[in-house]
């Protein structure tokens, strides 16, 4: 920070209402549609992979994950040996975001990244983990001040409907109303909020269906109070989004084909088969659409690429330096970067028989998951909504319990990400409040940094 800097004239709120394309404005977006009818819009290039933090970390440092080295949601951490997704220190992003050296007093709400944060003020998802095994809904915010003043005024922040089976726009309702405190409480220049609901049916369900309909008013409905806010505080607006879903029917399993033959092993305990990254050869660290293929002796790497391109749902296997081209040339990615065929999605199930899947597997569990799992946002149609109401007694009633409600079935899943989108309709969407700002208009997610800092230029 710069104490001794000016602040600029007017701030600037960033909504990033993930999902959002330009196909969805019109009719069931009236708040969005009218703001980029009353100042511009246009799609954007997203980021590879286009995930979450990959997204998030390109707008707000300006440059390629082969530079700020978030190259997934998640990877292995070679030095720990361990495959971590969902880490929330800022730290981990190795490029200056668009705020560092200025005078900007910045609220991060939402965003990821959001510990350890050069971010004035932040807000974010962190459960309380008790001693007993148990979880509850909590989140931290930093000035802990902030934190009294949401929870008195939003009440406790709605954890299970973020993510997991029940995950719905009631999240959205509440970051979008805590958003509108936080920001009237800390009268920040740059004030960042994360809408999340949008991506969760289009997941489950596909990108078009009756239920995009009801989900896009949702989420126009919550930017728009934080729209006319925003207004009333003489802010500009810039609406962003980090991709769109495509349509998916079935999963790819590379760990499983590493495991098959014999270059993934595994441990055995109490809890089930568990990945021994140690001792692997290779594994595969999958995120949606991408996947990191980490392979221990540099000589196997031609044998596993060849191997690995063999699986018919696999687009492409690109070298380490081959990524260059996708901006993931970075120590963190794996050896191998795999992209899904269109169509699918990859899973990380590395078990090969049924009774000694780990018991996280058909549980709502990120950060034991060496990957992403989609099928975490589904309720097991054999039989997952008894097992956990079961679980919930047994917990009521002070026993341990297995909450594990969610299903193995791939095919559940019909929406996924992370790949470029084939028409730009059907990609990320920039929308701006600002005429004036339309000669530094965006193309591309590296660009969104460099139209923060023309708006906020200080007079």
């Amino acid at each position: 920070m710069n104490p001794h800097g000016n602040r600029p004239a007017r701030p600037l709120v960033v909504l990033n209402c993930v999902g959002l394309t330009p196909a969805h404005l019109g009719a069931d977006t009236p708040h969005l549609s009218r703001l980029a009818n009353e100042g511009f819009h246009n799609p954007v290039h997203s980021a590879l992979p286009a995930v979450t933090t990959t997204a998030q970390a390109t707008m707000l440092t300006g440059v390629d994950p082969a530079q700020h080295g978030i190259v997934a949601n998640g990877w292995y951490f070679r030095d720990l040996n361990e495959i971590f997704l969902w880490r929330q220190s800022e730290a981990l992003v190795c490029a200056p975001h668009v705020w560092e050296g200025q005078p900007w007093k910045v609220l991060k709400h939402f965003w990821w990244y959001a510990m350890n944060t050069t971010a004035r003020a932040t807000v974010t998802p962190r459960p309380v983990y008790h001693h007993d095994g148990t979880k509850s809904p909590d989140f931290y915010a930093n000035p802990p001040e902030l934190k009294q003043l949401l929870q008195q005024k939003h009440g406790t922040f709605p954890l299970f409907n973020f993510w997991g089976p029940t995950a719905s726009a009631e999240s959205t309702r509440w970051i979008a109303d805590s958003f509108i405190t936080a920001w009237e409480d800390q009268k920040p220049d740059l004030g960042l909020c994360y809408l999340p609901h949008l991506d969760y049916d289009l997941q489950r369900f596909g990108p078009t269906g009756p239920h995009l309909a009801p989900n896009l008013r949702e989420i126009d409905a919550c930017a728009g109070r934080i729209i006319e806010a925003a207004r009333g505080m003489n802010a500009q607006i810039l609406v962003v989004s980090e991709y769109g879903i495509s349509r998916v029917s079935d999963a790819a399993f590379p760990n499983r084909v590493l495991r098959e033959a014999g270059l993934l092993k595994v441990s055995t305990n109490a809890a089930g088969e568990l990945i021994d990254t140690g001792a692997s050869k290779a594994f595969v660290v999958c995120d949606h659409q991408i996947a990191h293929v980490y392979i221990k002796d540099p000589a196997d790497v031609s044998a596993v690429k060849a191997l690995l391109s063999k699986i018919p749902s696999v687009a492409k296997t690109l070298l380490r330096h081959e990524s260059t081209t996708i901006g993931l040339n970075h120590p963190r990615s794996g050896e191998l970067i795999l992209l899904a065929e269109p169509g699918f999605w990859f899973a990380y199930d590395y078990w090969l028989e049924d009774a000694k899947k780990p018991d996280f597997a058909q549980s709502v569990e990120i950060h034991k998951k060496p990957g992403y799992d989609p099928r975490e946002l589904f309720f097991d149609p054999k039989g997952g909504k008894l097992r956990a109401a079961k679980a919930l007694l047994r917990k009521k009633l002070g026993f341990r319990y297995l909450l594990n409600p969610c299903s193995l079935d791939p095919k559940l899943v019909r929406g996924s990400h992370g790949l470029a989108a084939s028409r730009e309709e059907d990609g990320p969407v920039l929308i701006c409040s600002e005429k004036s700002l339309a000669g530094h208009r965006p193309q591309h997610h590296r660009d969104v940094a460099g139209i923060i800092r023309n708006a906020l230029k200080a007079d």
